[in-house]
């Protein structure tokens, strides 16, 4: 019920302002403005328009430079929302400000008014109430100037529109981060226990938002809501959102410049600004314009503007310092001959987060350098602490702590590999095909195959141990479980290997995202016949030792291979319209928030914030421990005895699966005489210990250690089977949930 309940709030995730679009005015207005064609006579240099709905009228702000004289034209203002045109009229400038704009002065000039418009135009009618709300407006704004005399073209600017909500929240950023950091500590304070379940959640966290991330990254025609709603999960990926000013992308064009990059930089203005035409937000048809090519971004508008003049609407404060000419920027050129131009996919993405297409991936790196900076400062204090309270102390806990404790950080290493495998791959690959600057590339190859090594070498030891020996030998030794245990010990012992697919579909996802990145059909195919595999991979072999965590799984993989089915609609060759590509943007967003809902629940469960009912754990018959979805507790009253069944399924010692001797010599002989010389004593007569325990008699003297290492023979279910723990179980139970359910102990 809990779930059910939080579901219903999934909307908000990405639609968080909507419950204030009642106290502001409807309105309108301008985000970024370019050229949409080569000016001629006339050079504009700002273009601001608000439109409002309470009074049907229009603001607009023109700041100009005429360079040719006596020009006399007239202003053709087109509104395109979600590719239809429900405004188009032209304005006669010779009528306005009494005739101060006809001809046009050689001079700089900043013109305003608020224009009320006639009631047959029908604007209001034409313009559905729910584009003042919706958030990521997909509409702009074309103002042609063209001379009364010879109907010469002599200027175009395209404004796109914005009513001031977006599913791009800062609140969302903050919020997943504060869930990621919650994971974190978790995962740390549980990380001690091979067996915990929280330092595995936390990279099933962070996959998923850079999972929900990514799917932004293809060469889709998207919505303007879904780029923006993804863009909430960017930090995920490493790609915190920046400005030109900031210190850290000036050093990666400096850096960038001076081992022989030419790619662009950032700017502070907004990357919509140079968004192809053909794309969201413009919806242009190709047959009218030619290109959509641009060098760098326009001056975005980023506060609503008000009305100056309109009766009936309040003035807002912000409105009082209006941008003059000498500040307002330049618009830039959006044409057939301009370069530059923002496709789909990842330079759209990380535009939209303020980072240069050719900055991604030393962004990535930095923040990579800084979290294994941290990792190694935070191990190495660990170890101090460890070995003072050692020198203070002779427990036998704390020198195991010490043995054990380069296994510890190994792991800790193996976590932050699995965490930053996708980021890296992804811009990695990307930053080899865009042939910028030697050294980013030097550096992309160095830290990937880095990565790749030490993860290869790890599955490599893994496989070899469990081949060699048996795969219960990796949940025997202590070292072997502590270091390498983020590989293996979220499974069952005969599914060991479980996330070696599982890493190679990450991989897979990778290639294609960087390497087919101008052919979004292929794309989006290929990626979606590997989320089926690996989602057909789960429900067939069901690797974890729980079902609940097979459920986990599975519903994780069920909403990647729904939503990469939805992104088809994105595809540019099957022209879907774009408010059916709104709808299902907002869909896959609401499928995303809910699977981020059921995260932070299992963050909870597994910090034991969270009881789960009991109608979700599964009562073992071959065991007397129950096993729950995330968390689960021994249910065994006090004082009752155990249920005399093998508890867990260990390969028999060999020594005790000999056949009985035939000849009455072989009886008498030391391996398997009952008497013991030493001691006078004989074992015949004396009473079996309680059937499955098989364990040696106390008397006993004659028994190998092999022969006496298990206490149980008998195999359970290889469904249930739990490999016996490589620590000793003298600690009091524990309130996280672990994998198979039994306390874990701390070293």
């Amino acid at each position: 019920m809990l779930v059910a309940r939080m579901r219903r709030l999934a909307p908000l995730l990405f639609l968080i302002p909507a419950f204030q679009v009642s106290a502001r005015d409807d309105s309108l207005f301008t985000s970024s403005v370019t050229y949409c064609s080569e000016p001629d006579a006339l050079l504009i240099q700002q273009f601001d328009v608000a439109y409002f709905q309470k009074n049907s009228s229009i603001w607009f702000n023109i700041s100009a430079a005429s360079v040719e004289p006596n020009v006399s034209v007239s202003a053709n203002v087109m509104l395109n929302v979600y590719g239809m045109h429900p405004v188009n009229f032209t304005l006669d400038l010779c009528s306005l400000f009494n005739g101060a704009l006809c001809p046009l002065p050689t001079y700089n000039f900043t013109g305003s008014d608020s224009i009320p418009l006639p009631s047959s135009l029908g604007v209001n009618d034409k313009i559905p109430s729910i584009a003042f709300q919706i958030p990521d407006l997909e509409a702009y704004a074309q103002l042609t100037l063209t001379d009364v005399a010879t109907g010469q073209q002599k200027a175009c600017v395209q404004a796109t529109l914005s009513n001031g909500w977006s599913a791009h929240q800062v609140a969302v950023e903050w919020a997943t981060g504060a869930l990621g950091l919650l994971a974190l500590l978790s995962a740390i304070w549980h990380s001690l226990s091979p067996d915990a379940l929280a330092p595995y959640r936390l990279f099933d966290l962070f996959y998923l938002f850079q999972w929900a991330a990514s799917t932004a990254f293809l060469d889709l025609n998207y919505s303007s809501v879904y780029i923006a709603f993804a863009t909430n999960f960017s930090w995920a990926l490493g790609l915190f959102p920046a400005s030109a000013t900031s210190p850290i992308q000036l050093s990666i064009n400096n850096m960038r410049h001076l081992t022989g990059g030419n790619m662009a930089d950032a700017t502070s203005s907004s990357a919509v600004a140079l968004v192809n035409r053909q794309l969201s937000p413009y919806n242009a048809v190709v047959t009218s314009m030619a290109g959509y090519q641009t060098n760098n971004l326009a001056t975005e508008t980023l506060t609503a503007l008000g009305n100056f003049t309109a009766p009936g609407l309040t003035l807002p404060a912000f409105f009082s310092t209006v941008q003059e000419l000498d500040n307002a920027g330049t618009v830039q050129v959006v044409t057939a001959t301009s370069s530059n131009v923002l496709q789909a996919g990842v330079p759209i993405y990380v535009e939209y987060v303020g980072i240069a297409t050719a900055n991604a991936f030393m962004t990535i790196f930095l923040v990579a350098l800084m979290i294994l900076a941290i990792l190694t400062a935070t191990l190495a204090l660990g170890y101090g602490v460890l070995v003072l309270a050692g020198r203070r102390t002779k427990h036998n806990d704390l020198c195991r702590g010490r043995e054990l404790y380069p296994a510890y950080a190994y792991a800790w290493l193996l976590r932050v590999c699995f965490v930053a495998i996708t980021p890296i791959c992804i811009f990695a690959m990307y930053q080899w095909t865009l042939k910028d600057s030697w050294l980013s590339i030097l550096l992309s190859v160095v830290l990937f195959l880095g990565m790749l090594g030490l993860l290869l070498f790890s599955i490599f030891h893994v496989v070899c141990l469990a081949i060699h020996a048996t795969p219960y030998a990796l949940y025997t030794r202590p070292k072997t479980i502590t270091a390498y245990g983020p590989l293996f010990a979220l499974y069952r012992p005969e599914r060991y290997f479980a996330s070696i697919p599982f890493l190679v579909s990450i991989l897979a996802k990778a290639m294609f995202t960087a390497f087919a990145q101008t052919n979004g059909e292929v794309q989006v195919i290929s990626i979606l016949v590997i989320e089926c595999a690996v989602l057909a991979y789960l429900l067939f072999i069901r690797p974890h030792k729980t079902r609940g965590a097979d459920i986990l799984a599975t519903y994780l993989a069920l909403t990647r291979v729904i939503c990469t089915g939805l992104l088809i609609a994105f595809i540019q060759d099957l022209n879907v319209a774009a408010i059916p590509r709104v709808a299902i943007g907002i869909a896959i967003a609401v499928i995303i928030s809910i699977a981020v809902i059921v995260m932070f629940i299992n963050t909870l469960v597994n910090l034991g914030f969270i009881k789960v009912p009991a109608s979700f754990r599964r009562h073992q018959a071959t065991s007397s421990d129950a096993s729950t979805v995330e968390k689960g507790e021994k249910e065994d009253a006090p004082g009752r005895p155990r249920n005399p069944t093998p508890e867990r399924n260990i390969p028999v010692d060999p020594t005790m699966n000999q056949p009985y001797p035939e000849s009455p010599s072989e009886i008498l002989t030391d391996e398997h005489s009952t008497y013991s010389e030493e001691s006078g004593s004989t074992t015949l007569g004396s009473l079996l210990p309680r059937r499955w325990s098989l364990q040696p008699s106390a008397a006993s003297h004659s028994r190998t250690p092999s022969q006496s290492q298990y206490s149980s023979t008998s195999a359970s279910s290889p469904r249930h089977s739990h490999p016996p723990s490589p620590y000793p179980q003298s600690a009091p139970h524990s309130k996280h949930a672990t994998i198979d359910e039994h306390e874990p102990t701390a070293f």
